[in-house]
């Protein structure tokens, strides 16, 4: 007779079914590296599943969580980070409406997103735990595709600063959103890899989109409209068509994970659940209130996160929208090799970044690692600046694209693993995602035509941020210490739980 654990609690007999030996036994046998972890081994130890089904179920969620989050991450990232491809469009002499770019005009219209982007993730947050991320995240796909292929027909700038601030809008919901949602469904040292996977898909749009757009530049004359223009249009197609697919593969919170789509029975998601609850006990989400929502406001750490998601983005963004032209204009290469040279960098900074979660999860650390790729970012960056070379100074991109977009994923684990309750981790995603956001305004003004070929003042405020990045790492992973040392000494609670240490 075989026992089954259900959502409420109790073990009921399932009679028919012949259980061996070797499976009752197997059904606790655990891999080495869950052996010889305390922490993980009380995770790992179900009632119900051996270590090699919770396994299959765990890749089960990520085939379909992680890959159809990364794949919607990824036309976003297309869809706002294009205009420095349809830039360099214009600079073929398919138009003469990019001519100022990076000047006050051109930088008005990368900036003026940000603001409503900012603005809205609180709320949108709140709205996708209510509606169900798979509703929520799938409408706002479609908006904002049918909004970019809106870019292609615009006539004025004005017209494109009206796009982008309601680009800005639709957008506003997906990354903290996807944040939240990863975290709900992954304990603390699960969530490094995920973040990285997830993160990684997204950089595809970043390593491939410049050669996408060039691909769609020679589209150029057909049916009468010039190559910028097909970029938008042909990419926002691609985003609708993605939301639709969207609708029916992406999952809600594990709490519902059996009302999915073809996903997982009420036993598995139990299962999810039962993990949750022994990692952090906060799997079912409280009641909503706004004071509850906004009360861990009060808790100066969770601001110091979203400092050092700032920063960080702060470089990344101005690397990623400013990159195709730095190469064209700064370094001198062709319009076809400054769209291609984009994606070599980030092949580069997808291998430091699956190495930074691997590390992180496995030794449960996430501070050392942000130090190291800041530090690997500080070496690149006077490289890029001051290099006699134009092939010096790429390799220098190499070292700052690596160093600052690995530090993403891991800076949410960071932020992940240190927090506990759905509502102050919906708070903290947003606040970290929104911080995210300011440092994109940053970015998007550190880089000025007036300082080329070299960017010496954007390159100056890139060594800034990550020297501040390191100083806050130091200073909040100190406190950890110090709050995990009182903890045990059972002189403090930790986050409201008797059991819960902070992540380093």
């Amino acid at each position: 007779m075989r026992y089954v654990y259900c959502s409420n609690s109790v073990m009921h007999p399932q009679a028919d079914e012949k259980v061996s030996d070797s499976s009752i036994n197997s059904r606790h046998a655990l891999n080495e590296e869950t052996a010889s972890d305390p922490t993980r081994l009380a995770i790992d130890n179900d009632p119900v599943y051996s270590y090699k089904e919770q396994r299959k179920i765990t890749h089960r969620v990520d085939r379909r969580l992680i890959i159809t989050c990364g794949i919607i991450y990824c036309f976003s990232l297309i869809d706002r980070g294009n205009l420095g491809n349809a830039s360099i469009a214009g600079q073929q002499g398919f138009s003469t409406y990019w001519n100022l770019w990076l000047t006050p005009v051109q930088s008005t219209i990368v900036l003026v997103f940000f603001p409503t982007y900012v603005l809205f993730q609180p709320p949108a947050t709140i709205l996708s735990r209510k509606l169900g991320p798979r509703k929520f995240l799938a409408s706002i796909t479609l908006l904002w595709g049918t909004l970019e292929i809106g870019f292609g027909f615009a006539n004025k700038w004005t017209d494109m600063i009206g796009l982008r601030i309601a680009l800005g809008i639709l957008e506003a919901g997906l990354y903290p959103s996807v944040v939240y949602l990863l975290a709900t469904w992954y304990s603390r040292y699960d969530v490094g890899k995920r973040y990285c996977a997830f993160y990684v898909i997204g950089c595809l749009a970043l390593a491939f989109g410049g050669v996408l757009a060039y691909g769609l530049m020679q589209m150029n004359g057909l049916h009468g409209m010039r190559g910028w223009r097909w970029i938008f249009i042909m990419e926002g197609v691609f985003t609708c068509i993605c939301s639709f697919f969207a609708y029916f593969l992406l999952v809600d919170f594990p709490d519902k994970a059996d009302q999915s789509w073809r996903f997982l029975n009420t036993d598995e998601r139990d299962f999810i659940v039962r993990r949750i609850n022994k990692d952090r006990d906060d799997a079912i989400p409280e009641k909503f209130t706004l004071a509850r929502f906004l009360r861990p406001a009060l808790d100066i750490k969770i601001w110091i996160l979203a400092f050092i998601s700032f920063l960080i983005i702060t470089v990344t963004t101005s690397i990623s929208v400013f990159l195709p032209i730095i190469l064209r204009n700064g370094m001198g290469f062709t319009i076809a090799e400054s769209q291609c040279l984009i994606a070599p960098p980030y092949c580069f900074g997808a291998i430091l970044m699956v190495t930074s979660a691997y590390l992180g999860d496995r030794y449960h650390v996430r501070g050392p690692i942000l130090i190291f790729n800041s530090l690997v970012a500080l070496i690149g960056l006077p490289v890029m600046g001051f290099a006699s070379s134009s092939g010096a100074r790429y390799f220098g991109v190499f070292l700052v694209t690596a160093g600052t977009n690995a530090n993403i994923p891991v800076a949410l684990a960071y932020q992940a693993n240190n927090v506990r309750g759905q509502w102050k981790r919906a708070l903290t995603s947003a606040l970290f995602v929104g911080c995210g956001g300011i440092g994109g305004i940053s970015g998007g003004t550190i880089f000025r035509a007036q300082d080329a070929p070299r960017y010496i003042p954007g390159i100056s405020a890139a060594i800034a941020c990550n020297c501040l990045v390191v100083v806050c790492v130091m200073g909040l992973s100190g406190w950890y210490m110090y709050a995990n040392k009182q903890a045990d000494n059972g002189k403090r609670v930790n986050e409201g739980s008797e059991s819960f240490r902070y992540t380093l």
